[in-house]
């Protein structure tokens, strides 16, 4: 097949996984845009001399682009994607699809009238842990599945989110979107359905009273600024009250706790804390026969493994009826970015199904919209709607669902 041509829109934080896309032969980075400097030099740097930079993605189209990555800012995905969409090039979205259920809803609708390739960069869907998981549930280990909870312990937080525009609801909805909708889209993959009732509480209970603020400047105020972590992290700051260089604005929550019912019946739970001393996410599996549950994530070489326990009743025992070790990867994100990129190239070629979904992206987010809107009204029980039936039918028709199997 002759290589493909890719663009990329947005060169900040997460350009760096576009280039697995940089495959001579197969895949070629031809074309970027960013109105930062920063982001253009970072282009050249990333994707060579002679990759074509551009201030304004609209002009990428001149560069007779196959497929493009969407890698700005979360609040600006949707203008870029619907714009490549509406010209017939493949689109990669990073995760989220949008901040707003209808800039996510008119995406869809976008990919769906012009029958463009949309594509949603959920990486957790390819993070080897996670599929361990999945396995062993479609194994049946545990039975039929009828609860998933999932604790993320974000020990980075405060340098992560809370140093540049992901500190704003503006750019973010909330961080049970921004950071959450990873996880949401894995809970209903391993629980094999949708959220549709939510209700959420927390609070910005840490990072609000930290008075350490950076004066707004280009860096905050910036239409796509996009903070660069290595700048100023530092792991060995500790508690997080010594953080500094906060991003101006913090108006979004550090600690949340989620619950939801899904469409087929299973119960979910979810918390997010931006302050703890470790990093990793802890998923547990109930089923009726059984429970799993996973120890270390296995990203960025972290050692991990999964214990099942199903075979009797007791009390407290350490050592489980299965033990699964989780294959070390050193790559971004335990290998899961470079399967994630690999899939979409094949998937802007060829067509067929993969392992992420628009419509799970979507019900991520909506679910995270939901849930953030039942916190700050005082974990108020909100209703998610579904996608509309003739958007969720295009998809299937491209045998592109991503819809978890139930176990």
């Amino acid at each position: 097949m002759p290589e493909l041509r890719i663009g990329v829109v947005g060169v900040g934080q997460r350009a760096k996984m576009a280039t697995h896309a940089h495959q001579p032969g197969v895949a070629r980075v031809v074309s970027c845009a960013d109105p930062r400097p920063r982001g253009r030099a970072e282009a050249r740097q990333l994707f060579g001399a002679d990759v074509t930079v551009h201030e304004d993605y609209r002009d990428m189209l001149a560069d007779q682009l196959d497929a493009v990555f969407v890698l700005t800012p979360d609040h600006l995905h949707a203008d870029p994607a619907r714009h490549f969409l509406a010209a017939g090039v493949a689109v990669f979205v990073d995760k989220p699809m949008a901040i707003s259920l209808a800039d996510c809803d008119d995406v869809l609708a976008t990919a769906a009238r012009t029958g463009t390739r949309l594509y949603i960069g959920h990486n957790l869907r390819h993070l080897p842990m996670l599929r361990l998981m999945r396995e062993l549930i479609e194994d049946g280990a545990v039975g039929e599945v009828r609860s998933v909870w999932c604790r993320h312990f974000v020990g980075h937080g405060g340098d992560y989110y809370f140093k540049d525009w992901h500190a704003e609801q503006s750019k973010t909805t909330g961080l049970l979107l921004q950071k959450g909708s990873h996880d949401l889209d894995a809970i209903h993959w391993l629980a094999g359905g949708y959220s549709r009732r939510v209700v959420a509480l927390g609070g910005l209970t840490v990072y609000g009273d930290n008075p350490h603020r950076r004066h707004p400047g280009p860096q905050t105020d910036g239409a796509w600024a996009d903070a660069v972590v290595s700048d100023w992290f530092d792991p060995g700051v500790w508690p997080p009250s010594r953080l500094r260089d906060l991003n101006p604005v913090i108006d979004v929550e550090d600690l949340s706790m989620m619950l939801s019912q899904l469409d087929n019946g299973v119960f979910t739970s979810y918390q997010q804390c931006h302050y703890t001393p470790d990093y990793w996410r802890n998923y547990t599996v109930i089923g009726d026969a059984g429970r799993l549950e996973n120890f270390g994530d296995g990203i960025d070489g972290d050692p991990a493994h999964i214990k099942v326990w199903n075979s009797r009743r007791s009390g407290f025992r350490a050592e489980a009826d299965l033990t699964v070790p989780v294959p070390a990867d050193d790559g971004l994100h335990g290998g899961a970015d470079a399967a994630l990129v690999a899939e979409f190239l094949r998937f802007a070629a060829e067509g067929g199904a993969t392992q992420t979904s628009p419509i799970a992206a979507r019900e991520a987010v909506a679910a995270a919209v939901a849930a953030t809107t039942s916190l700050r009204a005082g974990g108020t029980p909100i209703t998610v709607p579904p996608v509309p039936p003739e958007i969720a039918d295009h998809f299937d028709r491209l045998t592109q669902p991503g819809q978890p199997v139930r176990g």
